[in-house]
């Protein structure tokens, strides 16, 4: 690096200093001690246990498979009470879930009241 470039970099570590404060230009490693390196690491542990129960479902045996007890429990309601048709659609799911029926039954008969 030329002594200009060197300057220039000085300068603006100076303006930030004086806009943000001295810590902002320190290097974050020389306020770093084995106290805190120790902490954090216990915290990192502990976030790492937390998520892995988090992600582990509880299986269940069937059919000498180990199955996700949420996959074997939920209940797929598919089916309109209304018109009886069986619909994929996601728009469908939000209706089926606050209505009672698809979206189609939805307009025609829940809409216009």
């Amino acid at each position: 690096m030329t002594e200009e470039e060197q300057n220039k970099i000085a300068a603006i570590e100076r303006a930030i200093a004086q806009k943000y404060g001295e810590e902002t230009i320190k290097n974050p490693k020389s306020s770093w001690t084995d106290e805190k390196e120790e902490a954090y690491l216990k915290e990192l542990k502990k976030a790492a246990l937390k998520e892995k129960s988090n992600d582990e479902p509880e299986k269940i045996e069937v059919n000498g498979f180990h199955v996700s007890k949420k996959v074997v429990e939920r209940e797929s309601n598919r089916h309109c009470p209304r018109c009886n048709t069986y619909s994929f659609n996601a728009k469908d799911d939000v209706y089926m879930t606050r209505f009672k029926c698809c979206f189609k039954c939805y307009v025609l008969f829940i809409e216009g009241r």
